[in-house]
């Protein structure tokens, strides 16, 4: 017989990306009491990654708890990416209702939309909070009014649109029912209480648990966390694991643990509602159902969106291969990549025909790039591809192609470049604003138009233009798209860079090294100034003369070389380049090294051109 737990909430904090959700978590978390008066806490404790860190975006769930007047509160820190959407699907499965943060000054964004929508459609509950209300520009009344619209607009029941409101300072701690704050959380801990419904569970009925999550402890195991929907699980209880496929399996829990504040605390007994961690279930999925071998019942699986674009991973063939990664054969790069489908359901990898190539997709270049960026600090050295999108079929057979909802802001002298540079990309505006001097657009773009978009952008906007993107919906074919204008310089023989050969390949554009850099045939050094690959002796050496220049003059006359970020050289990448990986260094090179091979490649593909013509 089903009943309430009245004792325990469980809630995902969701919203666009930096609009403060792990901010409030902190606040939470200190107000509930969780350290000691004296202990030390980071900022954004519950970014816990280096990758998170550094650039300040929440990218996998974590789970946390607090008890505030009996209840136990069980919180869900989610990403507010849309790349990372299939973390946001899966987390939705375990709570009964969602914080909705909203930025007093911005209002709700493109990820807003993306987050909302997955918890509208689960039937969750929301509470709006409008976040930053003490920031210059804040208007929390339009970030409310346009909050409200966005949630008629995505179909919100009666019961949805009618939200409470808490408006909130996260970096001060405090929250209000109006924008006049009380000293602290207490309103939002009583909006929580008042309007999350508690969990209704069956004690009586079989075991059934979710997984959702999936970590790995280095004595304990794998470990799975998950809702436990009805019954209750016992340490040391032997369990059957249903599988996707509907196969039944049994083990037994070595480990039980829920939620404390930012530990995992062992309990003989939990009971349905809770939010648990177990281990000692070494192949388990996400997905998958833990429930009682004498009668197995399992869950409706997480379902997650498809990808739209992908890439292939591939062992490195490199003159430098070998020199500074840990891990570069074929067998440990497909070990690596397999493995990371356990717990990242969004992505998909598939063999090619050649052994020692990988095709990797995913729901953007932001999700992919976060796998690079991980599987190279751990010691990976390997090459990928330029990002490309992932067709499919319609209804009669027609080709389609994923499509994205872009969402700008720029300065109104910005506003004639950035219109033009869509427009050549095939976009479609849709709606456009002016206030205070900026102009805010919507487009909607091919996603194939926006690969190496966003760094001609931020060059064209001065760094000072804003984009964001949601996947729209998969259309109809929009046509060619001209891809990068301007072409590569490329090393023309093994050596070390030198100042003298560095000081005049400036003038035929812009280089990616510096004197003293180790280079080799076919390895990108810079971007042209015009159309077309430039083949450079970067490693010449000036002619020994009687005239004798101080080495610090040359080094001072000379234009720092651009660096690029993963991230920027990923968007960089032409059809016919590939990006090195290694934990040291990044590095673009020529698909084809040699300089004679790949020009007779070139001569030949145009003289086809012409021919079919």
């Amino acid at each position: 017989m089903q009943r309430e737990r009245a004792d325990l909430r469980n809630i995902a904090i969701i919203a666009h990306v930096d609009h403060g959700k792990t901010t409030l978590v902190d606040g939470l978390l200190k107000q509930a009491h969780t350290f000691r008066d004296n202990q030390r806490v980071v900022e954004r404790v519950m970014d816990s990654n280096d990758l998170e860190r550094e650039r300040g975006i929440t990218i996998l769930a974590k789970n946390t708890a607090v008890t505030y007047q009996g209840v136990k509160i069980n919180i869900v820190d989610t990403p507010g990416h849309a790349d990372f959407g299939g973390v946001v699907e899966r987390v939705m499965n375990m709570v009964d209702g969602v914080l909705l943060l909203v930025d007093a000054a911005e209002g709700p964004m493109p990820q807003t939309r993306f987050v909302l929508r997955k918890a509208l459609e689960m039937g969750h509950q929301a509470i709006v909070v409008i976040n930053k209300v003490d920031r210059k520009n804040a208007d929390p009344a339009s970030a409310l009014n346009r909050t409200f619209d966005l949630f008629i607009e995505l179909g919100a029941s009666e019961a949805q649109a009618d939200f409470p409101v808490i408006y909130s300072n996260a970096l001060t701690q405090q929250a209000g029912l109006t924008p006049n704050l009380s000293p602290d959380y207490q309103p939002l801990f009583e909006a929580i209480l008042r309007h999350i419904p508690a969990p209704r569970v069956d004690p009586g009925a079989p075991t059934q648990m979710l997984v959702t999550t999936l970590s790995y402890d280095a004595y304990k195991g794998l470990v799975a966390v998950g809702r436990l929907f009805n019954g209750a699980l016992r340490d040391g209880q032997t369990v059957a694991r249903i599988q996707r496929d509907g196969q039944i399996t049994t083990g037994k829990l070595s480990y039980l643990y829920v939620f404390q504040g930012l530990q995992r605390q062992p309990v003989s007994v939990a009971e349905a509602g809770e939010i648990v961690a177990v281990a000692g279930l070494d192949e388990v999925h996400i997905g998958e159902t833990i429930a009682d071998p004498a009668n197995p019942i399992a869950l409706p699986s997480i379902r997650v969106e498809a990808p739209t674009v992908r890439m292939t991973f591939g062992v490195s063939t490199s003159p430098f291969a070998g020199q500074e990664g840990a891990w570069g054969t074929s067998r440990k790069l497909r070990e690596r990549l397999y493995k990371e489908l356990e717990h990242n359901v969004a992505l998909r990898v598939a063999d090619t025909d050649s052994a020692d190539t990988f095709l990797v997709s995913g729901r953007g270049e932001l999700h992919l790039a976060i796998l690079i960026e991980t599987m190279r600090r751990e010691g990976y050295e390997f090459q990928v591809s330029r990002p490309e999108v992932i067709y499919r079929s319609g209804e009669a057979g027609e080709p389609l192609e994923p499509a994205e909802e872009v969402h700008i802001e720029v300065a109104e002298e910005h506003m004639g470049t950035v219109i033009e540079m869509l427009g050549r990309r095939r976009g479609i505006m849709t709606n456009m604003n002016q206030a205070s001097g900026s102009v805010y657009f919507t487009f909607l773009v091919p996603t194939r138009g926006l690969l190496g978009f966003r760094y001609q952008f931020l060059t064209a906007t001065r760094g000072t233009g804003q984009m964001h993107t949601l996947f729209h919906d998969y259309l109809p074919l929009a046509g060619a798209i001209e891809q990068r204008e301007l072409g590569s310089l490329v090393a023309g023989e093994n050596g070390a860079a030198t100042a003298y050969a560095i000081r005049n390949a400036e003038e035929r554009g812009t280089l990616f090294i510096e004197p003293g850099a180790a280079v080799y045939e076919g390895m990108v050094i810079g971007q042209h100034q015009r159309p077309g690959d430039l083949v450079i002796n970067i490693a010449k050496k000036k002619q020994l003369t009687n005239v004798r220049a101080a080495r610090a003059e040359v080094l001072e006359s000379l234009t720092p070389a651009r660096k690029m970020s993963l991230d920027e050289s990923i968007e960089y990448l032409a059809e016919d380049e590939l990006l090195e990986i290694t934990p040291e260094n990044i590095r673009i090179r020529k698909r084809i090294l040699d300089s004679e091979a790949r020009g007779k490649l070139h001569k030949r593909s145009k003289e086809e051109l012409i021919e079919n013509a």
